[in-house]
């Protein structure tokens, strides 16, 4: 009896063993504290909305906030996956972050989708980017989307005055590229600091060039900043924003002096106000539904739904990788890796997903919407 007992007890052993390897752990990194916390938040309150149980098996969700600092998501990354020995990684919120991961992630074969904006955190999909995803729409696609407008609106000039980082570089770059296939010339280029608390010296170059709009490249609240500064000196032309700045907290932050401004969106910002046949509206709506119960009616963050879009990535190649291996395996993240590049028409809040073997991002012209900031809030531009 006594040998029976134990032979029992080691077969339970084994099988305790056994579900525990079953389980997935996701590694989520985010920029919750710093300069980019109006952004990491919201990402970060999503996560309670992410299922716990994907194809049959239990998801943990391991989060760590690299507080707006390159080095730490380094740090971070570093220990999701040597440690906690992690099936994929959610982060960064940022672009510096999320470029500076891509590295480790490759190292370690493991996936990474990014929640961060710039072009280059999957473009080009080389050796390191064939393991890096991401669900913010291109800078890019979001340039083109000013470009038109400006265009459209008679502008002929424009300044520029981005962040000192990843950032600004990367808007800077594609924004360039698409103004001077239009004919639009950039007249002043000017960079500012995530917590800088002064930028005249940079406000008033812009304004000596005259140019007929500025475009103010930044994220979060730091972005009010220039935009607050070109008011009180008196600018009188058109102002743009990215979509790094489609929250709350930049209305609040920024104010009266944000008022008609015009910025590219992804299609949940304004999701109630897009027609029925709009094909990106009921998973927007899904999204918007489910976090303003948690939180609050007008909560919702644009930034909060790059998490969720994560999240629906993650869910449709979860199933599709457990087919040809258990999670904590080198196998299962290839598994994953290769899922995820197959994900074919799935809806997420900010667009519908279309990845391939050269396009980690899979979106098309559906994705972004056109905005003005009009009596404090968002009206999309029809």
């Amino acid at each position: 009896m006594k040998l029976k007992n134990t032979l029992m007890a080691a077969i339970g052993l084994a099988f305790v063993a056994t579900a525990a390897q079953a389980e997935i752990n996701v590694g989520v990194i985010v920029s919750a504290t710093g300069p980019a916390a109006s952004l990491g938040i919201p990402e970060k309150n999503t996560l309670a909305l992410l299922p716990t149980t994907i194809g049959g098996e239990k998801v943990n969700y391991i989060v760590l906030d690299d507080a707006s600092d390159t080095t730490t998501a380094v740090k971070n990354i570093r220990k999701v996956i040597s440690e906690d020995k992690v099936d994929v990684v959610i982060g960064s919120t940022i672009s510096p972050n999320s470029l500076a991961m891509i590295d480790v992630a490759a190292e370690a074969q493991t996936p990474m989708i990014s929640m961060a904006a710039s072009a280059r955190i999957v473009d080009p999909v080389d050796d390191k980017r064939r393991w890096v995803f991401k669900t913010p729409q291109n800078d890019a696609q979001m340039s083109t989307a000013i470009v038109e407008h400006m265009t459209n609106s008679g502008v002929k000039t424009v300044g520029f005055i981005g962040f000192a980082d990843a950032y600004g570089e990367g808007w800077f770059e594609q924004f360039k590229s698409v103004a001077e296939a239009r004919k639009l010339q950039i007249v002043a280029n000017e960079r500012f600091n995530r917590n800088d608390t002064s930028v005249t010296g940079q406000v008033l170059k812009v304004m000596s060039a005259r140019p007929d709009a500025v475009l103010i490249a930044g994220s979060g609240t730091p972005a009010a900043l220039p935009q607050k500064t070109l008011k009180e000196r008196g600018y009188a032309g058109k102002l743009y924003q990215t979509h790094g700045v489609a929250n709350n907290d930049f209305l609040r932050v920024c104010g009266k002096d944000c008022e008609g401004t015009f910025l590219p969106a992804g299609p949940v910002l304004v999701a109630a106000q897009l027609p029925d046949s709009n094909p990106v509206k009921k998973a927007a709506m899904d999204y918007i539904t489910k976090y303003e119960a948690a939180h609050g009616k007008g909560s919702v963050s644009t930034f909060g739904a790059h998490a969720w879009d994560a999240g629906q990535l993650m869910t449709a190649a979860i199933p599709v990788a457990l087919k040809k291996a258990k999670p904590g395996t080198a196998e299962f993240r290839a598994a994953m890796r290769d899922a995820l590049e197959g994900i074919k028409e799935l809806p997420g809040a900010h667009g519908i997903f279309n990845m391939s073997p050269t396009d980690h991002l899979g979106f098309d012209q559906r994705s972004r919407v056109m905005v003005e900031i009009k009596n404090g809030t968002w009206r999309l531009v029809k």
